[in-house]
């Protein structure tokens, strides 16, 4: 049985993506992510998520990316409703 590790809570990540910036000329990101019990591929992770949320990087906020995605999701839906219609139309005729 495979465990897969439980996400950190939202606090951890807001700390220490205020701790790095602060603290990266001091201490590379490798020692932060390791005071904060995270691995350093997450800390960078957050890093980059946080940046785009800020407006420091360009990129697609998470809000919007989920938004974005249920919009997609709800697309696919309708053509497959339409999809079936068109079917259901065509035998009928």
């Amino acid at each position: 049985m495979v465990s897969f590790p439980k996400a950190c809570p939202r606090e951890l990540r807001n700390n220490a993506v205020a701790v790095a910036p602060a603290r990266q000329s001091e201490a590379p990101i490798s020692r932060i992510a390791k005071d904060s019990s995270v691995f350093k591929s997450c800390l960078q992770r957050w890093l980059k998520i946080a940046d785009v949320e800020d407006d420091v990087k360009p990129g697609v906020m998470q809000a919007v990316a989920a938004k974005l995605r249920e919009a997609r999701k709800r697309i696919r839906m309708i053509e497959q409703e339409n999809e079936i219609i068109r079917r259901a139309a065509a035998s009928l005729s």
